[in-house]
């Protein structure tokens, strides 16, 4: 997978790309990663992890979810998706099997192409 995308595969992306991916679509910060690598026993800095992270996002292996401005997800799943985000829970979660229709697009700008459209629905908990 890494050799496919261009990537030299390394001990260190090797080891964090089998936490990434090894149990199917999941969204993830660095901090959740960093986290992982800690408990297995591998000795890793936070650095190298947010290293490795835009290296894969850079590389198409993941897909790069910028939320309030101060929190990045990284999800594994780099098709065209929709997400819920749940306030307070700092959960994000996929939108399974939607079926979206995005009318009245408004058209890029001149020699500009749409690469992406990020459609994240923000849920909090209803007050009793």
């Amino acid at each position: 997978m890494l050799l496919k995308a261009g990537l030299r595969p390394t001990r260190r992306r090797l080891i964090l790309s089998k936490l990434l991916f090894a149990r199917g679509a999941r969204h993830v910060t660095a901090e959740m990663l960093f986290a992982e690598a800690r408990e297995t026993g591998f000795p890793v800095s936070l650095s190298t992890v947010y290293n490795t992270l835009n290296q894969f996002t850079q590389a198409g292996l993941l897909r790069r979810i910028c939320l309030d401005g101060s929190q990045s997800l990284y999800d594994t799943n780099t098709t065209p998706h929709p997400h819920y985000y749940l306030h307070g829970e700092d959960i994000l979660l996929d939108i399974p099997d939607a079926d979206l229709l995005l009318v009245n697009v408004p058209e890029p700008l001149p020699c500009h192409e749409v690469s992406c459209v990020d459609l994240i629905i923000h849920l909090s908990r209803k007050r009793s």
